[in-house]
């Protein structure tokens, strides 16, 4: 986030189900589509959005994945999404079952307070 910037990054947790034609993909074939199909059009229509993925399969029938994005701002997150529908990740390779999108600490911006969290060692 750059320096003058003073709200926090948009995050949205991604919850999906993966699709049979997925499915029916090797690693290698997967690993092929996304870099093809999905990531230039992400990386082309898009600026200040990272991602991170989780596997939830093992725990869940209705959503098999959780992508987590991290966008700069608002906008940085409608063009993500944008362009997501754009390519085969929506509806063809995953259906998108809900979005959850927040701020971090979105209570202790709007208060001026520290935010409270928990560690454990």
């Amino acid at each position: 986030m750059p320096a003058d910037r003073t709200e926090p990054p948009v995050t949205a947790f991604m919850l999906v189900k993966t699709m049979p034609e997925w499915l029916t993909m090797t690693a290698a074939e997967r690993i092929q589509a996304f870099t093809t199909h999905v990531l230039p059009v992400i990386e082309a229509r898009t600026r200040g959005v990272r991602s991170r993925f989780y596997d939830t399969e093992f725990y869940s029938a209705r959503v098999t994945d959780i992508w987590v994005w991290e966008a700069d701002d608002h906008d940085a997150y409608r063009l993500l999404i944008d362009a997501l529908r754009e390519t085969p990740f929506w509806d063809r390779y995953f259906q998108v079952v809900d979005l959850l999108v927040g701020t971090e600490n979105g209570y202790a911006h709007t208060y001026g307070l520290t935010p409270l969290a928990t560690v454990t060692t």
